[in-house]
């Protein structure tokens, strides 16, 4: 099997671990989800993942 060794800052860290949390699984389980999807072809492609991860905009409340 082979290892894959990636550097992450402190804000990657922090983004991966609430991302993987909020999937419900470890980080590492979370990182060979990712690398398991398929890779984007065009760019609406990318759009409509954005749109998917973004969630619901409607719903955002800004605080002023």
């Amino acid at each position: 099997m082979a290892i894959l060794t990636v550097r992450l800052s402190a804000e990657e860290e922090r983004l991966l671990t609430k991302r993987s949390r909020s999937a419900g699984m470890k980080k590492a389980t979370y990182v060979r989800q990712l690398i398991r999807e398929e890779p984007f072809v065009t760019g609406a492609d990318v759009l409509a993942d954005a749109t998917r991860r973004m969630g619901d905009i409607g719903l955002r409340v800004n605080r002023k």
